[in-house]
């Protein structure tokens, strides 16, 4: 019985990272819009919202998933969710085009292999 997963999840502590970075939603459009691209996913749209703090959330909707951007500018924080179902697009690219251009001082990052199942046979 061989198995796979059918997406892979990467959830991402950014710490650190410039607090002007961190209310500029412009950016983060621009970033995470590089990222699809980047990645080889396919833009499917986006929302967002801007809270008191000047922090925001930020999310694109991919067929093959999301990802989000959650900042904390008071905290030099950053939550960020990159979440790729099928086995053309490499998350891991998407998340190089963000740190580069977030400078995050330390990160914490785990990946999760989503939905693992039995790989059917072919034929």
């Amino acid at each position: 019985m061989k198995m796979k997963s059918l997406g892979r999840h990467l959830i991402v502590e950014m710490y650190g990272c410039p607090h002007k970075l961190l209310t500029d939603l412009d950016l983060a459009k621009k970033v995470l819009r590089e990222s699809v691209e980047s990645c080889g996913a396919t833009y499917m749209g986006e929302f967002n919202t801007i809270f008191d703090n000047g922090g925001f959330s930020y999310i694109i909707l991919i067929a093959e998933s999301h990802i989000s951007i959650h900042t904390w500018p008071e905290y030099n924080y950053i939550a960020l969710d990159i979440f790729t179902c099928g086995e053309k697009v490499d998350p891991w690219k998407a998340y190089e085009v963000i740190t580069r251009y977030y400078q995050p001082s330390k990160i914490n990052i785990v990946e999760l292999k989503r939905g693992i199942v039995e790989e059917k046979e072919q034929g």
